[in-house]
């Protein structure tokens, strides 16, 4: 997936009100842009530091741009953009890049299911039978280790999906998490218990369960970025 219209960079001044962000560009311009993403972005933004931007003509628009990557203060790059991740599962899933969710004959997008009334980012359909598909972005890494976890904040939602997979898992219907690990140089995948041991509880249970949990990293420059590497998941 090729960033379009190719991405601007800028400084960040400051991130507020969760979906905005005030930057500098080179040329001194200052701009508020949408910030797509409701976490924390926990350990992917300082003050002053580089950002990367897609600029609207829309003159519908409100604001000017939209904030896509962050370089973290570990030296790493960030997609922070949380509505690039099932686009990008989308395009790995139709190339057969995820070795495990192959030779599906249908995919549809957004199916409603379960106890407590949500939606799956895919359905994948088989001769054996479908398959349920979460996605959850991954953006929080750390100092000195190629971990990286999920939540970056506490995620009610979250731990309902999981339940829900579980719900699918105990009737015989293949439930998969996958993780999106938008950020780059990483090698493994944990749940942040620190930040939501509800979450990470929920995580342990819905295994027991059966259901499937699987974690892919990006190659991401400011060009482009694409779903490729299977990464290990430490449930515990």
């Amino acid at each position: 997936m090729r960033f379009e219209p190719a991405l601007e960079e800028g400084r960040l001044l400051l991130r507020y009100k969760r979906f905005l962000a005030d930057i500098e560009t080179p040329a001194g311009e200052r701009l508020t842009l949408h910030c797509p993403n409701t976490g924390s972005m926990l350990n992917c933004m300082s003050p002053g530091g580089r950002v990367w931007f897609s600029r609207s003509s829309d003159p519908r628009r409100k604001l000017p741009g939209t904030w896509e990557l962050s370089e973290t203060p570990q030296g790493r790059l960030a997609c922070i953009n949380t509505a690039r991740a099932n686009p990008l599962v989308e395009e790995a899933l139709r190339a057969g890049t995820l070795a495990e969710l192959t030779g599906f004959t249908g995919l549809r997008r957004e199916v409603a299911y379960g106890q407590e009334r949500s939606r799956i980012d895919f359905r994948l359909d088989y001769p054996e039978g479908p398959a349920y598909v979460e996605v959850k972005s991954i953006t929080l890494g750390f100092a000195d280790t190629a971990v990286a976890a999920f939540p970056d904040a506490v995620t009610q939602r979250g731990a309902k999906h999981l339940r829900e997979l579980a719900t699918l898992a105990c009737q015989g219907v293949r439930a998969v998490q996958l993780y999106c690990v938008n950020l780059s140089d990483i090698e493994r995948v944990r749940p942040a218990a620190e930040i939501d041991p509800l979450y990470a509880a929920a995580l342990r249970e819905a295994v027991a369960a059966g259901v499937e949990v699987l974690a892919y990293g990006v190659v991401l420059s400011t060009e482009a970025i694409r779903l490729e590497r299977r990464l290990d998941v430490l449930i515990d």
